[in-house]
């Protein structure tokens, strides 16, 4: 049976390099191809009975579908219903104003973009025509805080990940001063623990440095804060997991983003490694 992907979502949201990166895992791909031609390419290639087109990734977008969601509704529930081919929809999202900021550093024009239609409406209008059509998704994943290589590790973790552990967490250190994350399922404030920044020979280090590890462990605070969002997180994540989310990201912050939440979110991911096995560590704002 043919595995079909349908990659759809967000002018700007990264389809593109969603695209790519199947095409990497072995995918055979096609990018905005208008959905009236959907079916009958996909027919054309199952017809061929060659193992090439196994597995399809096809990139459909709002250019040619301005005024059809439904129709696009109406043939992925046809496509859904074959026996001969397996539709899965993957859904990319970012928020407005990443949107518009994308569109206005790489003054690329949106494709629903007029004379008449400013880039904000353009940006508002395709996010109401894909409305049921991100309902309808088998996956959805926010792409606002992800920059291209963790979005690549993120589709390639998914199209590999087994029916038991499909979810990815991403835990995430950062520093408030240097501003909060834009997208997190889970945020925790930090900057009430001791800080070895106050400490001037070592405060130079990072919170992976042994010195920082022992000063923050011989911390009674610290051991509580880190025991109270371990539970929690160890709580809850297999719910998650039930709801079959795509991922999971959670935001350590202190006031640098150098020690403390360095160190909480290096602890947290080996304990929370240890019952799922698909956890990414990310420190925003640690560069040396």
């Amino acid at each position: 049976m043919t595995q079909l992907l349908i990659v759809t979502g967000m002018s700007g949201s990264g389809k593109s390099v969603a695209l790519h990166t199947l095409e990497d895992d072995g995918y055979h791909c096609i990018d905005n191809l208008p959905s009236d031609l959907l079916t009958d390419v996909i027919d054309r290639l199952v017809a061929t009975n060659s193992r090439k087109y196994d597995k399809l990734a096809i990139g459909v977008d709002m250019r040619s579908e301005q005024a059809n969601a439904s129709g696009l509704l109406n043939l992925l529930k046809s496509l859904r219903a074959r026996d001969d081919v397996h539709t899965r929809v993957l859904f990319l999202d970012t928020d407005r104003r990443t949107l518009s900021q994308r569109f206005s550093e790489t003054r690329r024009r949106h494709p629903l973009s007029t004379d008449d239609s400013p880039l904000a409406t353009a940006i508002d209008t395709e996010a109401r025509l894909l409305e049921e059509v991100k309902a309808s998704a088998d996956k959805v994943i926010d792409t606002t805080s992800l920059n291209l290589h963790e979005l690549r590790g993120i589709v390639r973790h998914h199209e590999h990940a087994t029916a038991e552990s499909k979810l990815l967490v991403v835990i995430q250190s950062f520093g408030f001063k240097h501003g909060m994350p834009i997208s997190s399922d889970f945020m925790f404030d930090v900057r009430c623990l001791p800080n070895p920044y106050w400490q001037p020979e070592i405060r130079h280090l990072s919170g992976k440095d042994p010195e920082i590890i022992e000063y923050l462990e011989a911390q009674p605070t610290v051991n509580d804060m880190y025991k109270h969002i371990n539970a929690f997180l160890t709580h809850w994540i297999p719910h998650f997991n039930a709801e079959n989310r795509a991922y999971l990201t959670v935001s350590i912050g202190c006031t640098g983003g150098r020690h403390r939440s360095v160190y909480l979110t290096e602890r947290l991911a080996k304990n929370i490694g240890k019952s799922n096995e698909h956890v990414s560590v990310r420190h925003r704002n640690l560069t040396s």
